[in-house]
Order: structure tokens, then sequence, then C-alpha cells
């Protein structure tokens, strides 16, 4: 009787040593989760900026370009003639 009370008692402790290292494990996924999510947001703001540096990077090319810089001079006549259709297309659009 007193094997199986042994094997017992090494089972629970097993048992609990199983469940200790799973609560452990369990704490640790939901640290992982909170920084993946954190990095997640550093992510898109980070993206968001990115975007609006762009758009501003283009502004800056086109008024440099109107103030007389010959490097985006080409980018800019494209860019006010396709702007020039659009409203000619507005103008259209409207006129019907």
């Amino acid at each position: 009787m007193s094997e199986i009370a042994e094997i017992f008692g090494s089972v629970e402790i097993r048992v609990e040593k199983l469940l200790k290292k799973l609560n452990s494990l369990e704490a640790n996924l939901l640290q992982k989760q909170s920084e993946l999510n954190k990095a997640e947001n550093i992510i898109k703001n980070q993206e968001n900026e990115i975007e609006a540096l762009k758009k501003a990077c283009e502004s800056l090319k086109m008024a440099n370009s109107l103030l007389g810089s010959e490097e985006n001079k080409r980018d800019t006549k494209l860019k006010i003639n396709s702007l020039i259709r659009e409203i000619d297309y507005c103008i259209t659009q409207l006129s019907d």
C-alpha cells in the first residue's frame, strides 16, 4: 500500500510543478501579448507619421519648384496639369 501512496505522492508533486509552470507560462504569455500590442501601436503611429512626412515632402518639393527650383519643375508641371484636368472634368460634370 505504501508504494501506491508514494506513487500517488510523486504524481501529485509533478502535477503541482506542472500547474506552477502553466501559471508561469500564462503570465509570460500575457506579458508578451501586452508588449506586442504596444509594438503594434508604435508601428501604426510611425506609419502615420511617415505618411504625413511624405505628404509634407511632396508639398515642399512643389513649393520649391514653384519658387524657381529646377529639380522638381517637371513634376510640378505634371501635377498642375493633372489638377487642371480634374477641375475641367468636375466642371463638365456640373454643367451636365
